[in-house]
């Protein structure tokens, strides 16, 4: 029976994992070394900005020791969504880090690029030619959102990573991609049947979170014609219930997960433990598409945000809450206007902990009154000197607004930090939730091969 070994070391490239376990799967015997390197789950502003979520020196240290170790061992690295983001910079950060480490390391491999962010232009004529449709309830796509997008990134399938592969790349540095692409194309490209690969490549982008307790660990993987076999390497354990659950996760449907060429169906898997840590998964099947499709996703730039945090515990405050929020807002609005700052040019948000600061308006528990309450005030401008003007407004106005029976003649917040006004910096939104039919699954992911 033919059958792929891979490990994943880590959830995200930067988040961690012990050497140990990767050293244990090495052991063990691997046919590839993977992570999957970022997420959209942060929010937008790091694929507007180009920049990472995570410690550079934390990802420098991940894919030092998978460097060391796909070389020693002769078998292929893989890294998706380089640098958190998959944009153009991102894919450079981690490329760098690549050959400083080959240099430092005295290491040498052939490497390939999977270049994932989509030039306007593109995007613009697949538009025009009506190839590109919305996901969920995102609105049709228009040339202006386009013109807007600070950066635009296609979220590869596992072709080009095949293709990467196919053309002598031992380490393979890709942008933006479906989690489980890197993984599936390294079992697809094994022959094994794409069901099994793509369920094997949906554990493994999330490194070890499949297994119990939860932690930083290397999840190791066998894909065989029947099954795939998950099982950490640290000490922890793959379970029937554990694996069922990690496969719900991030997918509007429990059974249905849609990917670029297709859908993985997994409503007859089945689950049997084979050892105390590793749990055989089968009955997973895979339904190919009519056509092929390409996300895409987009950040677009609203302006500049700035904070400011307080908190208080007095009950009279407490107790006419919404009166005293309104009386702020109020006060803001009006020495906004005095400075010559219309509403159209900021947004005021205050989040209350303790209320409803996590779930707002979907709270379900509005009778309850705590004895204290935080506050996250929150201000996006048109830009960096309207939010810092509007957030200092704020600070002010919740310090001394008046209300009912109020006692405290002085400021009435307790703020943990001097400089209590925090500069946030730039803010985007995603703009992008859209697909695009492309002639061909590799034709938006050029690939770039060096010898390092």
């Amino acid at each position: 029976m033919r059958a792929v070994r891979m490990v994943s070391v880590s959830g995200i490239l930067g988040y961690g994992y012990p050497e140990a376990s990767l050293n244990a799967a090495l052991d063990r015997g691997v046919d590839m070394i993977g992570c999957d390197g970022g997420s959209s789950d942060p929010g937008p502003y790091y694929l507007g900005s180009g920049k990472p979520f995570v410690s550079l020196r934390a990802m420098k240290r991940d894919l030092r020791l998978m460097l060391r170790a796909a070389v020693a061992h002769k078998v292929p690295m893989v890294v998706g969504t380089c640098g958190g983001a998959g944009g153009e910079p991102h894919l450079q950060l981690v490329a760098q880090m690549v050959r400083d480490i080959a240099r430092e390391e005295g290491l040498h491999f052939p490497m390939a690029l999977i270049h994932s962010e989509q030039p306007k232009d593109r995007i613009r004529q697949r538009l025009r030619q009506g190839r590109v449709k919305p996901l969920g309830r995102m609105a049709p796509l228009d040339e202006g959102t386009v013109d807007r997008a600070e950066r635009i990134v296609g979220l590869c399938g596992p072709e080009p990573y095949i293709r990467a592969l196919d053309e002598g790349a031992q380490v393979v540095l890709g942008g933006r991609s479906s989690d489980p692409a890197p993984f599936a194309a390294h079992a697809l490209r094994a022959q094994l049947p794409p069901a099994e690969a793509w369920y094997a490549g949906k554990m493994l982008e999330c490194g070890a979170s499949p297994a119990l307790p939860k932690g930083p660990d290397c999840l190791y993987v066998t894909v065989r014609e029947d099954g795939v076999v998950c099982e950490p390497m640290g000490e922890r354990a793959c379970t029937p219930l554990s694996l069922a659950n990690h496969s719900l996760h991030e997918n509007p449907s429990p059974i249905r997960h849609v990917e670029p060429g297709g859908v993985l169906d997994t409503a007859e898997c089945r689950f049997e433990q084979v050892s105390p840590k590793a749990t055989l998964v089968s009955g997973m099947r895979w339904q190919p598409a009519e056509g092929y499709t390409v996300k895409l996703e987009a950040a677009e730039r609203l302006g500049h945000r700035a904070i400011t945090i307080a908190g208080t515990r007095d009950p009279g405050l407490i107790g006419q809450l919404e009166h005293f929020l309104g009386e702020v807002r109020a006060l803001v609005a009006g020495k906004a206007r005095d400075l010559d700052i219309t509403p159209e040019e900021y947004v005021l948000t205050i989040h209350r902990y303790g209320v409803d600061g996590v779930m707002a308006a979907r709270e379900p528990l509005r009778d309850m009154r705590p004895h204290e309450v935080g506050f996250l005030v929150d201000v996006v401008g048109r830009d960096a000197e309207i939010a810092a003007a509007v957030i200092a407004l704020a600070r002010t106005s919740m310090l001394h607004c008046d209300f009912p029976g109020r006692l405290c003649k002085e400021g009435n917040m307790a703020f943990p930090f001097s400089p209590s006004d925090l500069p946030a910096g730039e803010v985007y939104r995603f703009s992008m939730s859209h697909i695009v039919l492309p002639d061909d699954p590799c034709e938006m992911f050029p690939i770039e091969h060096e010898r390092v």
